[in-house]
Order: structure tokens, then sequence, then C-alpha cells
């Protein structure tokens, strides 16, 4: 008998043609997460992978890291042992004693097109093994097969048979780093870690912008509990990048120069050019944002519209639609819901307007963001800004701070047009 773990992908099946590309990048994830691990081997076998540990010992950890590894539905420990009849039935009988259910269910995928039998016939005829097994211990036990206690899962593939009765679910989705780069606009709260999961989810890689203020004697600084998200994110994706810009005197611009009631939509729309020039820096096809429809007065679906005007990127929202009880669910499957909930001052609420508006139009922010001189913001925010660089390796997140020297190179290209006032000019209609 071998122990060994089945690994279920989930979309990459249906992926006709790119297939071998998306099974290679999840390989190569499999492999990143464990490269500290003891295994003896990774290979396909009809449509699933099988890992063979290099020690049993270690399959808990094995286990617990692969559950964030992006393109695995589940993964199951299990035992190999040949395919006959009655080698089979025999593991099952000792692998349900050891369960001991009240009532259980068998379930058999058959992936070898010489074998004998069909699932059907096989199901009956090892659910009556087992059951007589069982009852020989304990005669109330039944078979029940509309949610059992437990379930006996049997997979047949040549030459061999796979079985098991417990599986822990992955996290779904595509591998990591297949769908492109984006840019996420992290807060401290619990909507925006959620939303950058979604789409490392959906396989793109996330680089982090986050806008700070100084804090009241009172409260801590979001600094703290964004790099610790990030800290959280990053082994779903192995390498993450935070930007870290000081948005105090930048508020200050926009109060003094804006009518009150546009104010937290021009910080959004400043946050959002700031994130652009980034976004460009990193090579990243768009923004991501936790925006929820209509949950505060600037996520209405006017304001939202109004402050991507111009942008010139796409904005993804992936939670416009869930409810904070599905945000507050993901937060905590994904390990940042007591980060969030850690004290800390966030810059948004600063001089807040008594009465925001609900209903802005694009030009209606345009007009407003007539009286600021929106590239020195840009700038201003540029040069403030701090940058981290993080990476999962051998079960760990490590740091560096690092400025990339494709920031700086824009930086110098935005100061030596703004000393240009024709190019400045043109760099301003751009923006809008």
């Amino acid at each position: 008998m071998k122990r060994i773990l089945i690994l279920h992908y989930h979309e990459i099946w249906l992926k006709g043609g790119n297939k071998n590309y998306f099974l290679s990048r999840l390989r190569a994830a499999i492999r990143q997460s464990l490269e500290d691990l003891p295994v003896a081997s990774l290979h396909s076998v009809s449509e699933r992978l099988i890992l063979t540990p290099g020690d049993d010992a270690a399959l808990p950890r094995i286990m617990e890291r692969l559950r964030r590894v992006f393109g695995l539905a589940y993964l199951a420990p299990a035992h190999e042992v040949p395919s006959a009849l009655e080698s089979l039935a025999a593991e099952a009988c000792a692998m349900m004693a050891e369960a001991h259910p009240a009532n259980f269910a068998v379930r058999v995928k058959i992936a070898d097109s010489n074998y004998g039998m069909n699932s059907l016939e096989m199901e009956r005829e090892l659910g009556r093994r087992v059951l007589e097994h069982l009852r020989s211990r304990d005669a109330s036990v039944r078979v029940k097969l509309v949610n059992p206690e437990v379930t006996c899962q049997v997979e047949i593939v040549p030459g061999k048979a796979l079985i098991y009765v417990q599986r822990v679910e992955g996290p779904g989705g595509l591998p990591a780093v297949t769908s492109g780069r984006l840019v996420a606009l992290l807060s401290g709260g619990f909507d925006s870690s959620v939303a950058a999961y979604k789409m490392m989810r959906r396989g793109c890689h996330i680089s982090f912008v986050h806008f700070f203020g100084n804090p009241s004697p009172a409260r801590n600084s979001s600094e703290a509990v964004a790099e610790e998200i990030v800290r959280a994110l990053t082994p779903y994706q192995f390498t993450s990048r935070l930007y870290r810009i000081p948005f105090d005197a930048i508020q200050r611009q926009i109060v003094a120069g804006a009518h009150e009631s546009f104010r937290v939509l021009l910080y959004r729309r400043m946050m959002a050019r700031i994130a652009r020039e980034i976004a460009r820096t990193e090579r990243a096809l768009g923004l991501v944002t936790g925006d929820n429809v209509s949950q505060v007065a600037s996520q209405t679906l006017h304001n939202l519209a109004a402050i991507d005007q111009g942008i010139g990127l796409p904005v993804y929202r992936p939670l416009a639609g869930d409810d904070k009880a599905e945000i507050l669910r993901w937060a905590r499957q994904i390990g940042t819901y007591k980060i969030s909930c850690e004290p800390f001052e966030d810059c948004c609420p600063r001089f807040m307007p008594r009465a925001p508006a609900i209903f802005a139009r694009p030009e209606e922010l345009d007009e407003a963001e007539g009286r600021l001189d929106i590239d020195s913001l840009v700038r201003l925010g540029l040069e403030g800004a701090a940058c981290t660089e993080y990476k999962f390796e051998r079960g760990e997140v490590t740091s560096r701070e690092g400025y990339p020297r494709r920031m700086e190179n824009r930086l110098a290209r935005k100061k030596a047009m703004a000393r240009q006032p024709a190019a400045h000019g043109a760099a301003s209609n751009n923006l809008c």
C-alpha cells in the first residue's frame, strides 16, 4: 500500500489547446510551494495530479501549503492499491472500519477504458462488501446515498486504484500568474484585500498601492495593517510589491481647492491617477478596487462612473455585487479578517463633507479638478512613495525595501516634462 495525494484541478481541463500551458504553471506553483518539503514525485494520471511524499510525516504540512495553490479544486490523502476487486475491497473495508461511520456511501470513478466493470456495478459490489464488514462490528451501520457521514471515494486509473475517505477543498481558480498583472488599491479594511484575492484567484498577479495619512495620537497608522495584509496574501502568488503613498498633503490641497461635496470623490480619483502611473511602471493592465455598489456614498453607480472617467485603464471591482457578510466570510477564509480588525486610521475619512455628492457627473469632477494642479499632485504622491518587495519561499515570507528603477525613470521623465510648459500642458490634457 502506497500513500499519495490526489490533486484535482478545476477549470484547467476546460482549456482545450491551452491546457498544457495552465497545467505546467500549476505544476510549477506546486513545486514552488513545496520546495523545502520532501516530495518524491509529481506526475499526471488521467486528468489529475498524483503527488508522492518523500516522508509520510510531512503530509499535514504539504496539504496546508497546497490549500493556497490556485488551480487546485481539492486534494485527497489516498492509498494506491492494485485495481483488482479483491485488493481494492480489502483496502476499502480497512479504511472504512477505521473511519467507523454510522452511515456511508461508496462513489467510484473509472478512468480506465479496459476495466471490466462500470462505475455503478463497482459501487454496488464495493458497497455490499463494506457494509458486510462494518456490520460485523456494528449492526446499526447503514448505507446512505444522500449526505452520508463518510463517503468512500475510489478512482480507478490504468494499472491501479486510488482510494480515500477524506478530501480537503482547494482554492480553485486558475494557477498564479497566468492572466497578466493588475494593481490593487489596498486600504486596511476587509473589502480591498478580498477584492485583490479574488483577482489573484483568476490568475492575475497583483501589485499593491496603499495611501496613508498621519494618524491621530489615539489611533495607529494604516501602513502596518496594509503590510500585514500583503504578507498574508503573498503566499498565494509567491511575490508581491507594496507601494506606500503619503496622502496628507494631497488631501489638504484638494480640501483647499475643491467644493466640499466632491472631496471624497476627488481623493479617490487622485488615488486612481497615482495608481495608474504605478500600473504603467508595473506593466499592469488595470486597477482593482474593493468597491461594493452603494455601500457608502462614494460607491454609487453615478459616483463610480464619475471617478473612472479619464483614468484610461480598466478598473475591476470583483466585490461590486457582494454583500458584507459574503466579504467577511472570504476575509476569514483567506486569513485577512483578524488583520483588518486591528484598530487603525484610514486617510479617506479625514475632512469628510457634511453632505457628500451621491449622483456626481464626470464633468462636475472635471470642473472641480480644474482648480487643482493635477500633474504636481501626482508627482507629489510618487515622490513620497516607499516600496517594499515580498517573496514567499521555503515556507516563509521575506521582504526588502526597493524602489523599482522603472519607477525612478518615470518620475524623472515627469519632472522633465514639468519644466517644459508646452509638454506640461499636453500631459495635463492626457490625464483628463
